[in-house]
């Protein structure tokens, strides 16, 4: 039987100090087991090096117990862990890292599978070596583990001597999987990888990669991030305070284990986080690896610093999230965005099965992005096909270095173009347009939308190229864009628009906030500040138009329907 892993009482649990997961139907004697393990480990880098059963926090062994305790018998099969993923987001100097490397080395003295892979990966160099230095003392530290289990430096791997298992310690990346098929897999700093554009693709594979086993886990453990959750750690946080909530049921083998404050207290007008009281309810290692002295003495120090370091003090050691009271104002079909991904969708296939093209154009300066959004009506299904591209001078690297690396992420996946030259963006979005229009897609009316301001060099460029003043239409912006905006969302629900999973789109809707003002609903890139939003809003764009249910010129004949083997010439 499936577990319920809703936790309705989530905040009342955490005032008590009780650990916020719901009552979950274990298997008793396989959670004491593992708790057994656990507890006999050793911390390495404390004086008399204590064993966890001294110096741990229950919680952690709540985690413990819910983990090896939830294998179930199936009529059909093997034993399947109910537990199969666990996202824990807990503050600073809770002893994480440290639980992380406990938690895998007890996986691994359990693990009954003959040469079988496990990893601890860290979000960089330094932070995995941390992880494998933790899990190397407490070996050093206990005579049995030091004859069981031989580590091996130079490779960052432990090798368990009686199954042949392997933990390996890798560095987050695109070949973090070569050469192992993991039963156990620990992500560590997942909030990290929210500014890797790749990062979903990567966890996805990871999840693919111990698909065969039926034992498998997975476990993600965090801070929160010190700006607004973006990318996959976005996603992944969302998804858990879905599973924790109730609003995420089917198919769930996830444990959220979330030492945040309710909403109500982060975004309080009084700011009732501040209460040096509430501080235990998000600090589960309380009296253990951290003190509420210490934690009072780094919140004054942060406040007499400045807002920047308070905001950061404050997301790493009590987990508030920076702009959490704009919850509420995040665009609503962001929540729908994911879903409606599709990783075999291309701007070739939106060209090669679109009935009619309209595409939105939106940039601003040398310092900004430059954006082409396209969207297409599928000849036969009618579904709309969105597909999104960006282009950024070399300033925007140097005047925004908080978004660079991001950025410069997404170039290398193909969704975003540095430009060589001044005119390269405008000349490369004239070029896709000409192309669409070669092949009879566009509308003689209403098929380049775009924000008057600004643009007068595209519009030569476009007019260079035979696109007519009828097909260039101006798109008022602010409220005037409100009919695009709800219409979008509703079709994202609804599963009548799709789109490429492009990361550069996933960072994108993670930046829009929508502003109610009267009737309208307004995104604009001011509300979004330094944060870049070009590419939805030129997607945007595209979308007015199509509600407006334009013909193409060609009525709907692509070269396609006259030659199933026609090829693109670019």
């Amino acid at each position: 039987m499936a577990f319920d892993f809703a936790c309705h009482d989530w905040a009342e649990r955490l005032q008590r100090g009780e650990t916020p997961i719901a009552d979950l139907d274990l298997d008793e004697a396989a959670a004491s087991q593992a708790v057994q393990v656990f507890n006999k480990l050793r911390l390495p880098d404390v004086p008399g090096q204590p064993e966890l059963r001294d110096a741990a926090g229950e919680w952690i062994r709540d985690i413990v117990r819910a983990v090896f305790g939830s294998m179930q018998s199936s009529a059909a099969g093997p034993e399947v862990r109910q537990v199969g993923e666990v996202f824990i987001l807990v503050p600073k100097k809770n002893a994480k890292t440290t639980s992380a490397a406990a938690i895998a080395l007890t996986f691994m003295l359990l693990n009954q599978r003959k040469h079988a892979d496990m990893l601890i990966i860290g979000p960089t160099q330094k932070i995995s070596d941390v992880a494998f230095e933790q899990a190397k003392g407490m070996i050093e530290a206990d005579e049995f583990l030091s004859r069981r289990l031989h580590v091996q430096d130079h490779k960052k791997t432990i090798l368990d001597r009686v199954t042949k298992t392997r933990l390996m310690i890798r560095t987050f990346g695109m070949d973090v999987l070569t050469g192992a098929k993991p039963i156990f897999c620990l992500i560590d700093e997942v909030h990290i990888l929210g500014s890797i554009p790749y990062a979903a693709d990567v966890i996805r594979q990871i999840r693919g990669g111990m698909l065969p086993f039926p034992e498998a886990c997975l476990v993600m453990i965090t801070t929160q991030s010190d700006h607004p959750p973006q990318g996959v750690f976005k996603s992944e946080l969302q998804y858990a305070r879905g599973v924790r909530d109730g609003r995420i049921k089917d198919g769930v083998r996830l444990l959220p284990v979330l030492y945040e404050f309710p909403e109500s207290v982060q975004t309080s007008k009084t700011e009732d986080w501040r209460d040096p009281a509430l501080w235990g309810m998000v600090t589960p290692n309380m009296g253990l690896s951290i003190s509420l002295d210490r934690l009072i003495s780094g919140y004054q120090r942060a406040m007499e610093d400045g807002q920047g370091e308070l905001i950061a003090w404050a997301t790493q050691h009590l987990n508030v999230e920076v702009g959490m009271a704009l919850h509420s104002d995040r665009w609503t079909g962001a929540d729908h965005w994911q879903a409606a991904g599709r990783k075999d969708l291309t701007l070739q296939v939106i060209l090669e099965q679109s009935e009619v093209i309209t595409v939105g154009i939106d940039g601003g300066g040398l310092d900004d992005l430059f954006a082409l959004g396209v969207v297409g009506r599928h000849h036969e299904t009618k579904q709309w096909m969105g597909w999104a591209h960006a282009w950024a001078h070399p300033e925007v690297l140097t005047r925004r270095k908080e978004i660079s690396k991001i950025l410069e992420g997404f170039a290398e996946a193909g969704d975003l173009t540095i430009c060589e030259n001044p005119t390269q963006d405008i000349v490369d979005v004239a070029n896709s347009i000409a192309e669409i229009m070669g092949l009879g897609l566009l509308p003689e009316v209403g098929a380049v939308g775009l924000d008057p301001y600004g643009v007068a060099a595209l519009i030569d460029e476009l007019s260079g190229r035979g696109v007519t003043d009828e097909m260039m239409a101006p798109i008022r912006q602010g409220a005037a864009l409100s009919p695009a905006i709800w219409g979008l969302e509703r079709k994202l629900k609804d599963g009548t628009f799709v789109h490429c999973a492009q990361p550069l789109m996933t960072w994108v809707l993670g930046n829009a906030i929508a502003e109610q003002r009267g009737n309208a609903i307004l995104i604009t890139k001011q509300t979004a500040g330094k944060a870049k939003i070009d590419p939805l809003m030129a997607i945007f764009n595209a979308v007015m138009l199509m509600s407006r249910n334009p013909e193409a010129a060609s009525g709907g004949v692509t070269p396609w329907d006259r030659d199933p083997n026609y090829k693109m010439a670019s």
